[in-house]
């Protein structure tokens, strides 16, 4: 359960439109808001993904969602590995998907996006956990850009049902044991094995492409270089080669 005495989903704050949900938690979080907070939106103007990128989903098609998490302490050192995890458990209560995680916080069905999350933080006093939950978008409702690499849940769930899901196993996931955190990531990790490319990542003095091997104890991602090193790679920018999509 969420540190604290509330499960996520209460109280929940909704919007029909808004900026960014995570700006809204965010300050609901800075002005005391107890864990277990969400807020969340039909529509958002101006949502973020990593880096800064926008995400964007037509209105009433998607769960945009931000979650307070308040006090943080040792037992969330893998909260962006946790968080995924969540997602994943989520979508496959609720639709026959298989869903892996690209490292270090994007949940994938086959090599498609289904989900994004962003997670913001202010230690020792809160995070923000961010979802972006494609749930019912038509391919051609996505973005000309997106078209390839993005994919929704179908199968006729709705949005709330989607949200209801997603709180659940966040309670179940943010304060999971360490161990756990690691073996089911590691179960779910879509990078191992595949050639990748990466941008100003972690402990990698300069951009570069190789394998990736895995996650190491403290959640990173563990590659090896085309020069035959081995790395581990903390913040930064990951890329996944993905083969052509018909």
């Amino acid at each position: 359960m969420a540190s604290g005495s509330a499960a996520f989903g209460t109280p929940r704050r909704h919007f029909r439109v808004t900026d960014s949900t995570n700006e809204r938690a965010r300050d609901l979080a800075a002005a005391g808001a107890p864990s277990g907070t969400i807020v969340t939106a039909a529509e958002q103007t101006e949502g973020r993904g990593r880096r800064g990128r926008q995400w964007t989903a037509p209105a009433g098609k998607a769960v945009l969602c931000s979650a307070v998490l308040s006090p943080l302490d040792a037992r969330h050192a893998l909260l962006p590995l946790a968080a995924p995890l969540a997602v994943c458990e989520a979508a496959e209560s609720l639709a026959p998907l298989e869903c892996r995680v690209k490292w270090p916080n994007d949940v994938w069905v086959g090599e498609r996006k289904l989900a994004g999350i962003l997670i913001e933080a202010q230690p020792p006093n809160w995070a923000v956990i961010g979802i972006g939950l494609n749930v019912s978008i038509e391919r051609d409702e996505f973005p000309a850009d997106l078209r390839r690499p993005a994919t929704s849940m179908g199968r006729g769930v709705g949005t709330e049902a989607a949200l209801a899901a997603v709180c659940e196993c966040l309670d179940e996931w943010v304060d999971a044991d360490r161990d756990r955190v690691l073996g089911e990531f590691r179960k779910r990790d879509a990078l191992r094995g595949g050639e990748i490319g990466w941008v100003g990542a972690g402990g990698a003095a300069e951009d570069g492409s190789g394998v990736a091997d895995g996650i190491d104890d403290r959640g990173n991602l563990v590659v090896v270089s085309s020069e035959g090193e081995r790395l581990s790679l903390g913040s930064g920018e990951v890329t996944l080669r993905l083969k052509p999509i018909d």
